[in-house]
């Protein structure tokens, strides 16, 4: 298993990979309903490049081995990763995050010190996704609250995955009603106006800080989506690692750690 497993940081399941003072910090964010060892390829990888990183990876509130909140509010669940980020010695990480570990990672470098953010397939304009919800939100509260997920991971492109990658996705995805309706709270109660103002004061933030951005896509990203990430934030780039799937950090993990290990903020 990577990395050296630590019991808790601030209350959160992790394991660390410590390095020498001054060497690239990084904190690895998982998706909703999955956990930490989806990163496993990708620090692997980063390992194999032969340059002494320190990593943090975390299973967020209420998934993996880290203890169920009663709500999941966002800027709470990264408030908790920032005190595990500090707890491990970590003074401005690269953040990285997968699905809403993107968004999380987004809020992160937008309100505490940061060196830069990878944001893994997870569009930060919430619109059809948020209205689906909205649709969904009697059954989500329901006993068939599972078919909303079942029927949105039949979307990711699993199928694509090498038997190995698919049976990660497999064991590691523990869908549950409360992490659901606690992670969606926001995309289900907020208008989309309002939604939209969030993520652009978040990326104004990180503009004004001055810190690199970088959102991989496993498919091509749609030209209007670009053009809004541009206005909010200038220095944003884009990398496409066609995959066909959400998950390129698992089709494409050396692909991954070479993006992440070149990001300008990394060292």
């Amino acid at each position: 298993m990577p990395g050296t497993p630590q019991s808790f940081l601030a209350g959160l399941a992790a394991e660390v990979q410590d390095g020498p003072v001054g060497r690239s910090e990084f904190v690895f964010l998982h998706g909703l309903t999955f956990d930490r060892r989806h990163w496993h390829p990708v620090l692997d990888e980063l390992r194999a490049g032969g340059e002494e990183h320190r990593t943090l990876a975390l299973d967020l509130p209420g998934h993996g081995g880290s203890p169920r909140w009663p709500a999941y509010q966002l800027r709470d669940v990264t408030e908790a990763v920032h005190r595990a980020a500090v707890e491990a010695g970590f003074g401005r990480p690269v953040v990285v995050g997968h699905s809403i570990g993107g968004v999380l990672a987004t809020l992160y470098a937008a309100t505490h010190p940061a060196a830069g953010v990878v944001n893994i397939d997870q569009p930060l304009l919430a619109g059809p996704f948020a209205e689906m919800l909205r649709r969904n939100e009697q059954v989500l509260r329901s006993e068939d609250c599972l078919r909303v997920w079942d029927e949105l991971i039949s979307t990711m492109g699993v199928e694509q995955l090498a038997p190995a990658a698919r049976e990660l996705v497999a064991s590691a995805d523990t869908p549950r009603q409360d992490l659901l309706l606690g992670y969606w709270s926001e995309l289900m109660t907020a208008s989309p106006s309002d939604l939209t103002t969030k993520r652009e004061e978040d990326l104004r933030a990180i503009s004004a800080a001055g810190l690199p951005y970088l959102h991989v896509s496993g498919r091509q990203v749609p030209p209007g989506y670009r053009a809004w990430q541009k206005r909010a934030l200038p220095e944003a780039g884009i990398a496409v690692v066609p995959s066909h799937s959400h998950f390129p950090h698992l089709t494409h993990p050396a692909e991954l750690a070479a993006l992440i290990s070149r990001l300008p903020g990394a060292r």
